[in-house]
């Protein structure tokens, strides 16, 4: 995508159809729980470590996330802010989200379910992003182009960070933030459980493996 050809919108995107492509994904993660089995069974080398890794990605997402909304909570598509997390990606709490998608695939032990979701995460937010750049753009011009030619639009350039000495932010904004980030780390114990209830035979026998 490039920020020349976006056309201006005048009104923000609604952030409720990035929550219902969000829940429906989170129903699809689901039914993969009980549909698939990873291919490291449970106690194994290799599913204890994607596990491992998996839980530190959904805390990156959590800390990612709540690190973000300090910045943006309260001010989202009424100013422009690129300092923080802003500095360094024009969208930290879409790339957060999509560590945690990967963290996910990862806590249930599959390297396809990580891939999965990730990529899945990747393009919903890759689409709501292009919606936000229009809105922006419309709204501040010259100033937003200035910023999205200097900052990356998704991965992270650390060595751009700058920050101000002092800051307001939201508690409700950011409480409400830290509610989110308790599905992510929901899911790990939901994984577990459904684990158990195979292996003990209380559920129905998965239909494909997943590597």
């Amino acid at each position: 995508m490039t920020y020349a050809s976006l056309k201006p919108v005048s009104r923000a995107f609604d952030q409720r159809k990035r929550l219902i492509f969000v829940r429906v994904a989170a129903v699809l993660a689901v039914l993969l729980l009980f549909l698939t089995k990873p291919a490291f069974s449970e106690g194994s080398n290799g599913h204890e470590t994607l596990e491992f890794f998996g839980f530190c990605l959904v805390l990156v997402c959590v800390a990612g996330r709540l690190w973000s909304i300090l910045y943006v909570g309260g001010k989202k598509n009424e100013e422009l802010v690129s300092t923080g997390p802003f500095s360094i990606t024009q969208n930290p709490l879409y790339f957060f989200s999509t560590v945690g998608a990967v963290g996910v695939g990862l806590l249930y032990g599959s390297l396809l379910a990580a891939v999965a979701l990730g990529l899945a995460s990747f393009f919903i937010f890759r689409v709501t992003a292009r919606k936000e750049a229009g809105f922006l753009l419309g709204k501040f011009g010259p100033t937003y182009l200035a910023y999205v030619k200097n900052t990356p639009r998704f991965w992270p350039n650390p060595l751009l960070y700058h920050d101000h000495d002092q800051m307001l932010f939201s508690t409700q904004a950011l409480k409400r933030t830290f509610y989110d980030g308790l599905y992510f780390l929901a899911i790990f114990p939901a994984i577990e459980l459904v684990e158990h209830f195979r292996a003990t035979g209380l559920l129905f026998p998965a239909f494909v493996t997943l590597y």
